[in-house]
């Protein structure tokens, strides 16, 4: 039963509906099927599929509001969860900042987010994706330790007021890390995608296996302000760091590094290099999601209740490094007399058509960088961060990779670090995106780096 059809969905949510007593009601019904594989010491160490479907029921009297969810799908046990979630709202107090649910929607075409080859992997696929991993690495005298998740799944939702959205989705994502069994070199590499005919696990892992031999025996270098070539996963982790601070509220109450010193926010204004451009887009092929959000809002914070079905646009967040659009939810929105924005679903940034090779030819000294980890808020306001490199940093020299160093801790910030902006690399699709989606980030390579201490981890 977990991947409902549209018209099956909404049979439910209508029956539910129907229920209700309240002033209002949104119900929400997302269902979801999937595997795993998972192996470390070179050997599969667990594997397993899981499904599941859940409906939340949310009433409203008033400003007060109460919820209530559950996996059972008989009349009695639907009427039961609308009946619950109405005596939790009659106890509620009320909230200043309720909004009712949204009338009916026009979300346009529906996204590709459903690839069939995905929504049809196999136990099979997964062992033999795990022994394309497993097997080259036993064979260099590495150990590779790694997990493979597929999911196919649907939302959907249906409000009082008329609305109803669906979509569904499927992904699949690998990550592996290889360790050199003499414990002092170390590789990673990951890879997202909603089609799993561009999944090439052997060739991901081979990635790996290359940096964990190429990083044995790193040698350590003065910690300080470098030139560094940022991998995407790297990139992205600080980007989206960055984009999950969008939210207009933050900016407008002073909380935010987009907030103006004696009142205002930052709309408008070039914070970062004018090559910089950044969107969303629900249809982007590499990247697509649902053209709808479920209102949750994410890292970028809530407003009142009543969010979900708004639809998504595709939509300009830095525009040749200008700040274009701030994330405004429907109850801060109407505060300030603009309109709402929908909550993004991936974020985009532009690329360049220079590789990682061609960015280490053209860098007479500098630093390439795998991946971040561990990474924690040193000063919110000027979003400034700190954290540690980790599997595979290596030290460049007149355009070659001369040899691996230790890893650093750094301390940095997004907007610093695209300031000092000097070359954008190929995109890649990497997993994280806003409220789970994936992101489309280029290499970069940025100059005066700050690395603050050295690290002793592999």
């Amino acid at each position: 039963m977990a991947i409902l059809s549209k018209d099956d969905a909404k049979k439910i949510l209508e029956k539910v509906v129907g229920f209700s007593k309240s002033d209002g009601i949104e119900v929400t019904l997302n269902g979801n099927d999937g595997g795993n594989i998972r192996y470390a010491r070179n050997s599969v160490s667990t594997a397993g599929e899981s499904s599941n479907v859940s409906l939340s029921v949310q009433t409203y009297f008033g400003k007060k509001s109460g919820g209530a969810s559950i996996n059972e799908f008989d009349d009695a046990s639907l009427e039961k969860v609308v009946r619950r979630a109405e005596e939790l709202a009659q106890l509620a107090p009320e909230n200043p900042e309720f909004m009712e649910p949204l009338g009916p929607q026009n979300y346009g075409t529906d996204p590709k987010t459903f690839i069939e080859s995905t929504a049809k992997i196999t136990p099979d696929y997964r062992a033999k994706s795990a022994s394309n991993s497993i097997e080259p690495a036993s064979k260099k005298d590495v150990t590779a330790a790694g997990f493979l998740e597929d999911s196919r799944g649907f939302s959907s939702l249906m409000n009082s007021k008329g609305l109803f959205a669906y979509s569904q989705s499927t992904g699949v994502d690998f990550t592996v890390t290889m360790r050199t069994n003499d414990g002092t070199g170390s590789g990673w590499v990951a890879r997202n995608f909603n089609d799993v005919s561009k999944l090439d696990a052997a060739e991901a892992s081979q990635i790996a296996i290359d940096k964990a031999l190429q990083s044995r025996n790193a040698k350590a270098i003065e910690p300080g302000k470098y030139t560094v070539i940022l991998e995407p996963n790297a990139a992205a982790d600080l980007l989206g760091l960055m984009l999950a601070g969008m939210n207009a509220r933050q900016a407008d109450e002073g909380r935010s590094y987009l907030s103006k010193k004696g009142g205002g926010t930052k709309l408008g204004e070039k914070i970062v290099d004018e090559r910089v451009n950044i969107y969303t887009d629900p249809w982007n092929e590499e990247v697509p999601v649902a053209n709808w959000s479920d209102g949750g809002g994410g890292r970028f914070g809530g407003g009142g209740g009543g969010g979900g079905g708004q639809p998504r646009t595709k939509m300009d967040l830095i525009k040749n490094g200008v700040v274009s659009n701030l994330i405004y939810d429907r109850y801060w929105a109407s505060q300030k007399n603009v309109e709402a924005t929908s909550f993004p679903g991936n974020r985009i940034m532009a690329g360049g058509n220079a590789s990682i090779e061609d960015m280490i030819k053209d860098t007479k000294k500098g630093v390439l960088v795998t991946r971040f980890w561990y990474i924690r808020a040193v000063d919110p306001q000027t979003l400034l961060y700190t954290g540690l490199t980790r599997d595979g940093t290596f030290y460049i020299e007149n355009g070659k990779i001369k040899h691996p160093v230790k890893n650093f801790r750094f301390n940095e910030s997004p907007i610093i670090m695209l300031n000092n902006l000097e070359t954008l690399g190929k995109q890649m699709r990497v997993a994280g995106g806003f409220g789970g989606g994936s992101s489309l980030i280029p290499a970069m390579k940025i100059r005066d780096f700050t690395f603050s201490s050295l690290s002793d981890a592999v």
